[in-house]
């Protein structure tokens, strides 16, 4: 059954995220870019606050793609005591310089998700190698929030690709990038471990604003209804 996934950066949202039925909290700071990064001590605070309910995931920000600077940004952000650190794989010459480099990380017990951007062309071919290299999971996003959502780069088939190749190489799978209510039944039926949202749960469908009840409410039941049907799908 997809999950959702709700972010949030104050104690504030955590608990609206928590009181809506998020299955999943992630933490990050969408002011700063599409992962930008809390401050470590706010997320240690989020983590304790979340106190084993939910399971919670944190972004390392928008770096360049530099290994030592990566590695080092996962091993601060894992110090906060999330379950998951998020890691972007942003366009460059460098990403699978980066993977290589993260590797001792999982070997080490840190729980990693690739997040490649739908908008960046992203390479399916990094995907064997993120599994070799330890990676929990994988994700598909959006950089530019300004230049729409996940299915306007990219068709519901390559959607779908990406979703069975990550699991069949024993990763979980998460999709995201300005998903609005009207995606969640076409991604549902794609069965991915969960989808994340931001900007559809907040005042004013604004990802800088603060996340409504009302809002999260409604893609709760959207959710429901969708994963509800997902059986019957599969046995299509």
């Amino acid at each position: 059954m997809t999950a959702l996934l709700a972010s949030v950066r104050s104690l504030k949202e955590a608990r609206i995220a928590l009181q809506g039925g998020a299955d999943m909290i992630d933490l990050k700071d969408p002011r700063r870019g599409a992962l930008g990064a809390l401050p470590v001590k706010t997320a240690a605070a989020l983590v304790r606050f979340v106190a084993g309910r939910r399971p919670v995931s944190a972004t390392i920000g928008d770096l360049p793609m530099v290994p030592a600077r990566l590695a080092e940004a996962v091993e601060r952000t894992a110090a906060s005591g999330v379950d998951y650190v998020k890691v972007g794989l942003f366009s460059s010459p460098r990403q699978r310089e980066c993977i290589r480099a993260l590797a001792p990380l999982a070997r080490r017990g840190c729980r990693l998700v690739a997040v490649l951007f739908a908008d960046q062309r992203p390479e399916w071919t990094l995907l064997p190698q993120i599994a070799a290299a330890g990676f929990t999971g994988a994700m598909l996003d959006t950089a530019d929030k300004a230049r729409g959502g996940l299915r306007r780069h990219l068709e519901d088939e390559s959607i779908a690709r990406f979703v069975r190749q990550v699991q069949a190489l024993g990763m979980r799978v998460g999709l995201a990038g300005s998903l609005k209510e009207e995606d969640i039944a076409p991604l549902c039926a794609l069965s991915p471990d969960y989808l994340g949202f931001r900007g559809a749960l907040c005042t004013q469908a604004q990802r800088t604003a603060t996340l409504d009840p009302v809002r999260v409410a409604a893609v709760r039941a959207r959710m429901a209804e969708a994963t509800a049907r997902e059986p019957a799908l599969l046995a299509l």
